[in-house]
């Protein structure tokens, strides 16, 4: 039996090194983060109608799911549903890498080749990968409507003036926003790890889902520090987007998927195509 699950072990290991050495992993260092944000800024403005294009899509899919989800009150799910979209957004990215992988090689890159997603050799791969994050989407919404009922039980609010006292104003509330900032970073940390690398290399190669992770994984721990702090970026950056009535993320949302091309590119240098 132990050298049943020795040799298992070993398989695994040996199967996540040839990932690497096919994709070419290498070390990054913080410099890349600015580099890859600069190309990113470059792809939005060589074309911004593109990036415009797309979050209008992402937004498009934020309101079907607080129109389907959010029940005979949305009021105390709006918050959620905000940050909420972010676990979706790596999805709609996609068009986003698929249009800076052009640009990269000198092709064509005008907005309808967003939808040459759904004619890459992974996009099976990007769709289990999509059923998944539509999932913790849902168990998100869940989640944070379960902690609503657990702090003001049945209460509802009548507008956005007396939610917001209501979270802003009591104990209750600020115990509510805590423990959802928690539980929000802890869903976000898991898609972010998981898809940061795999979605850009489902784009760029012929791929499975399971390989695309485990590189992603791989991806993070070796460069867990510029990986780090490229979350904390992404996190700011979306927030600050999506303080003026969500306008920002017109900007902040194509910039990001265009960036996080150019870092996967950083990171994974190689590969056969």
């Amino acid at each position: 039996m132990r050298v049943q699950t020795d040799s298992a072990t070993h398989a695994t290991q040996q199967s996540s090194l040839d990932a690497n050495e096919r994709f070419g992993l290498r070390d990054i260092k913080m410099a890349d983060l600015r580099e890859a944000l600069r190309r990113g800024m470059d792809d939005f403005f060589a074309s911004p109608t593109h990036g415009v294009f797309l979050t209008i899509i992402y937004l498009l899919i934020a309101a079907v799911a607080a129109i389907a989800g959010l029940g005979e009150n949305p009021l105390p799910l709006i918050f959620p549903l905000i940050a909420g979209a972010a676990l979706i957004g790596p999805l709609a990215a996609c068009g986003l890498y698929e249009l800076s992988r052009r640009r990269e090689n000198g092709q064509n890159y005008a907005w309808w080749h967003v939808f040459d997603v759904f004619r890459t050799p992974s996009r099976w791969a990007i769709a289990g990968m999509g059923a998944i994050l539509a999932l913790l989407f849902v168990a998100w919404m869940l989640t944070a409507a379960a902690l609503y009922g657990t702090y003001f039980g049945a209460v509802q609010p009548a507008s956005m003036r007396a939610l917001l006292e209501q979270v802003l104003t009591t104990t209750a509330g600020w115990q509510m926003l805590m423990s959802g900032v928690f539980i929000g970073f802890f869903y976000s940390a898991v898609v972010y790890v998981a898809t940061v690398v795999s979605l850009p290399l489902m784009i760029h190669h012929k791929v499975g889902l399971p390989e695309a992770v485990g590189l992603s994984i791989s991806a993070v721990l070796r460069n867990w520090r510029p990986m780090v702090a490229w979350y904390f970026l992404v996190v700011a950056l979306m927030i600050i987007g999506s303080l003026p009535l969500l306008l920002g993320l017109a900007i902040v949302v194509p910039v990001l998927g265009h960036a996080t091309w150019h870092l996967y590119r950083r990171v994974c240098q190689s590969g056969t195509q």
